[in-house]
């Protein structure tokens, strides 16, 4: 699985991105290795809920301690984990050319599990 982590207050995508992006997931998809993508609503509209010191608790958003948030995700389904990371590079790699400006983070974690082998990230 691969994250797209950022400011929450980043803004919206400039629309040469997500040109850029659609036609890489569309190809990924076409090629079977992208299972699912999409991206996340907003942290004011999350509510988490916590078992800490023996109770549950449960918090709406926003939450004031958030540097990041997970603005999207993908499941991908590659034969190594260097090519997670490169496809996870890639996404990286269209942010710089399309929105210089842009900084945030994306982490590849393996899915374990169910039916899914151990070479789904």
């Amino acid at each position: 699985m691969v994250f797209v982590k950022m400011a929450e207050d980043v803004g919206e995508a400039p629309a040469a991105l997500q040109e850029a992006m659609g036609r890489e997931m569309e190809q990924a998809f076409a090629d079977g290795m992208m299972i699912d993508a999409g991206g996340l609503g907003s942290v004011s509209q999350a509510t988490e809920i916590r078992l800490a010191g023996g109770e549950i608790t449960t918090t709406d958003g926003p939450y004031a301690e958030a540097k990041e948030v997970v603005g999207g995700y993908s499941i991908i389904d590659v034969r190594s984990d260097d090519e997670a990371v490169a496809s996870a590079r890639r996404v990286l790699e269209l942010h710089h050319e399309h929105w210089p400006s842009w900084e945030g983070s994306v982490e590849v974690r393996r899915i374990w599990g169910g039916d899914q082998d151990e070479q789904q990230a």
